[in-house]
């Protein structure tokens, strides 16, 4: 019978794989990755909570496939999150963790990674139910996008963990792989091949809905006189939609193939000198997504606008209000007149970049 492990340090483990990570985080590197992770994290904490409350406000945007997009935000959120975990976890105190502590550490990274594929599989289902129609929005209820919304976190959930429930190397430590030391090498292969053909599938599915929407829009064109704007709303969402997921393919599958190779045992891959690149790069997938979001939907990006907007204004009012007394404003109305017509004018300048954004939309 094998010998179990589960009272051992990270230490044991990374000294039995040759998996060295103290000199791979240490002095000018360290800083340099702390503070690039730092920023990246802060901006993906702001710009997704920026999409997820754009989603919220704008009734415009009260439809299955926004509250998916808002779901995919989220799931950008929780990365932020498991990245913050990871570099106070990682480097010289990878081996000082405890195998718990470690588990909890990657099966953060496994459920933001589940929750973002799953999630995109969601969406792809749903331009497929519209797109067939050749509607802008499917006709899912809110109750079902809720039940679809707690059944992605749900899986993510279980994936992350996985290893931790079983799936692992304490038992047989002969199978343990090197990039991830009690991790199966089974597991990895397992993981990684899903997560790739998951990638081929959904991009297939888009080309193919994209494709055909071009088609069906450009028959339409010349029988019908609708709006051409409302013509290529179908569009334009399934560029953003596909604009996304190349970007979570690209950023995300070296990383995946890393730990294929890992998972196949390729002792002569050199995968320890590039893995913590391309885990940076996936961290900068969920920098890349609201940019995706502002940059590609235009009532979006108004939207985002008209709430910082609004939120300076209105601290630079409070801040205003809080310097001139009462008795001043009280004394004479020619003043209190002129406080209150300097701030419609400050709302009618907002809100011409309003019209504008609207305009542009």
């Amino acid at each position: 019978m094998n010998e179990c492990y589960y009272d051992k340090r990270m230490d044991f483990f990374y000294n039995r794989t040759k998996t060295d990570t103290a000199d791979e985080w240490t002095g000018p590197q360290l800083i340099g990755v702390l503070c690039f992770g730092t920023f990246f994290c802060l901006f993906i904490f702001i710009s997704n909570s920026l999409v997820i409350a754009a989603v919220v406000k704008n009734k415009r945007f009260h439809f299955p496939f926004y509250y998916l997009l808002a779901n995919l935000a989220a799931a950008d959120f929780f990365a932020g999150i498991a990245y913050v975990f990871l570099m106070f976890n990682t480097g010289p105190v990878s081996k000082t963790l405890t195998v718990n502590r470690w588990f909890l550490r990657q099966g953060l990274l496994d459920t933001s990674l589940t929750a973002s594929l799953v999630n995109l599989l969601v969406i792809a289902v749903e331009r497929h139910m519209s797109i067939m129609r050749m509607k802008i929005h499917s006709n899912l209820t809110k109750k079902r996008v809720t039940f679809l919304i707690i059944s992605i976190w749900a899986i993510a959930i279980f994936m992350g963990a996985v290893p931790t429930l079983g799936w692992n190397c304490l038992c047989d430590i002969t199978v343990c792989s090197s990039l991830a030391p009690i991790y199966s090498r089974s597991y990895l292969v397992f993981w990684s091949v899903l997560n790739l053909v998951v990638f081929f599938i959904m991009v297939v599915v888009y080309i193919r809905i994209y494709m055909y929407v071009q088609r069906k829009t450009n028959v339409l064109s010349s029988h019908t006189s609708g709006s051409i704007s409302r013509r290529r709303t179908p569009v334009k969402l399934m560029k953003t939609v596909m604009t996304v997921l190349g970007a979570f393919v690209v950023c995300w599958t070296p990383g995946l193939v890393v730990l294929l190779l890992d998972g196949l045992n390729c002792t002569d891959c050199g995968i320890q000198h590039v893995k913590r690149w391309f885990l940076l790069l996936a961290l900068l997938n969920s920098v890349m997504n609201p940019i995706i979001y502002s940059y590609k939907d235009d009532e979006m990006w108004a939207t985002m606008k008209r709430m910082i907007c609004c939120s300076s204004e209105d601290k630079s009012q409070e801040r205003r209000s809080s310097r001139i007394p009462s008795t001043v404003l009280c004394r004479s109305t020619d003043i209190s007149g002129h406080y209150i017509e300097d701030g419609i004018i400050q709302g009618t300048i907002c809100g011409k970049g309003d019209l504008g954004d609207k305009g542009n939309s």
